[in-house]
């Protein structure tokens, strides 16, 4: 009976099992690992990531998939970049654009990631084309306009810099107090667009269509749920936090290129699997996710601090995602 227990408690447990197990391996190995700046750098570089993962998880509790995620980061960052360079800078993207608020670039990034998102959600809920292959072909085309775009005179795709202070320092390196006890904002931003999903998810009509869309899509149409609107709904959404995460990682690098947020999108994805989001729909956690995302970055950050290559790299992600989903798997098919 103790041995059932036990099981059952690593099979439930076993993301925060296998992020505990990496935190102290990697600080067995070099015990300065364990520090507040370690701490503080491993939140800054989770804090982008887990709004992409957050946004990814909303399709895939819906039963699809988002391929695009990662170009429309980086179209929402060169366009949050390109309108907000100091006046002075010799290569500016508008020579003539006035000074703007901060509020109003980073809202017209967000709208861009709200459109693209919601585009996705008519292509996949009226024209009936599935997920992979819709994401898939925005994807390719978000890239394709996001170098036009980044092409334009005077620019002539040379990376975006040259950033206000305002901007970098409030969305990027800025923080709340000093020294190894300060919290950066961007951090900050990060916690509270996790607490807001969280809320989606469990306290709104919309949180229960998610997963009832997800878990089964017929019987959710038969149960009254309008499918189409929530989907383009779930999908716009998705999209917004993609521009927000966009923006956020022009200010924390201090730039933008067309090439800003290739391959997130499978990052994001990763996380998801690995925190629990089910690959069948239906099943998901916001506090899952946000330990999937920070196994990831441990991974990055810890093994590139004790000098693993990163090849060994990849093949170590790639063997906690294969256990992830096993896992997953595993524990879904025995509550049957």
């Amino acid at each position: 009976m103790n041995t059932k227990k036990i099981q059952g408690f690593v099979t439930e447990n076993a993301i925060y099992i296998v992020l505990a197990v990496l935190l102290i391996g990697i600080a067995v190995y070099d015990p300065s690992f364990i520090g507040l700046n370690t701490l503080r750098d491993i939140l800054i570089q989770s804090s982008t990531r887990v709004i992409i993962a957050l946004g990814v998880a909303f399709i895939l509790i819906t039963g699809g998939t988002d391929l695009s995620a990662g170009r429309m980061v980086g179209l929402t960052a060169v366009v949050s970049a390109s309108m907000l360079q100091e006046a002075d800078y010799a290569r500016r993207f508008f020579p003539n654009l006035p000074e703007l608020p901060l509020f109003v670039p980073v809202l017209i990034a967000i709208a861009v990631g709200l459109v693209f998102g919601l585009i996705n959600g008519i292509i996949v809920s009226k024209f009936k084309v599935p997920p992979f292959i819709a994401t898939l072909g925005t994807m390719v085309a978000i890239y394709g306009i996001n170098s036009l775009y980044f092409d334009t005179e005077p620019n002539q795709s040379q990376p975006i810099g040259g950033l206000r202070e305002d901007f970098t320092t409030l969305l990027g390196s800025g923080s709340i107090g000093s020294g190894d006890f300060s919290i950066p904002y961007i951090v900050i931003i990060a916690i509270a667009v996790c607490f807001i999903v969280w809320v989606m998810f469990n306290k709104t009509r919309l949180g229960k269509n998610m997963y009832a869309i997800g878990g089964n899509e017929q019987a959710a149409k038969v149960s009254g749920i309008n499918v189409a609107r929530n989907l383009i709904l779930i999908y716009s959404i998705a999209g917004a936090l993609y521009g927000l995460a966009g923006v956020l990682e022009a200010a924390r690098t201090g730039g933008a290129t067309n090439n800003y947020g290739n391959m997130y999108e499978l990052d994001a994805i990763a996380a998801c699997v690995v925190g629990g989001v089910s690959t069948t729909g239906g099943i998901g956690t916001v506090p899952g996710i946000m330990a999937g995302v920070l196994i990831f970055t441990v991974i990055n950050y810890g093994l590139t601090f004790v000098g693993v290559g990163p090849y060994w790299q990849q093949i170590i992600k790639g063997a906690i995602i294969v256990a992830a989903v096993a896992f997953d798997m595993r524990k879904y098919a025995s509550r049957k």
